[in-house]
């Protein structure tokens, strides 16, 4: 028996600043789309150009309140060509949430509050 992860789910508050978020920080654009004929929810999918790993963005009409993260002991993992050119990019957009040189990883925050690791090149 073999398994191979297709995708991560994050719920979201505002999705068109997540959308735009995502495509600015991480260069992830949809590829596909799912709308709930009484427009309950909207589930976007996202991908890097280079991967078949997704990025699953739920809106939920129904929501009112941004979401509670808890202690976000959870992140998701983007591998970058060039980490100071992002780290760059990242800090000019306000986005760094924390720092570990000594492990020579940061992290971003996205408009909900969910942290995402960025790690150099392999």
């Amino acid at each position: 028996m073999h398994f191979q992860m297709i995708h991560e789910n994050l719920n979201v508050f505002d999705l068109k600043r997540s959308l735009h978020f995502y495509q600015e920080a991480l260069g992830l654009t949809e590829v596909r789309r799912k709308e709930a004929p009484d427009g309950s929810f909207i589930i976007v999918y996202l991908a890097a150009p280079e991967g078949s790993f997704q990025l699953e963005l739920t809106w939920l009409r129904d929501f009112d309140r941004p979401y509670q993260l808890g202690d976000n002991e959870f992140h998701l993992a983007f591998r970058t060509d060039d980490f100071e050119a992002a780290h760059r990019h990242h800090s000019n957009m306000g986005c760094i949430c924390f720092e570990n040189p000594s492990m020579g990883i940061y992290f971003i925050s996205d408009p909900d509050g969910y942290w995402l690791e960025i790690l150099p090149p392999a």
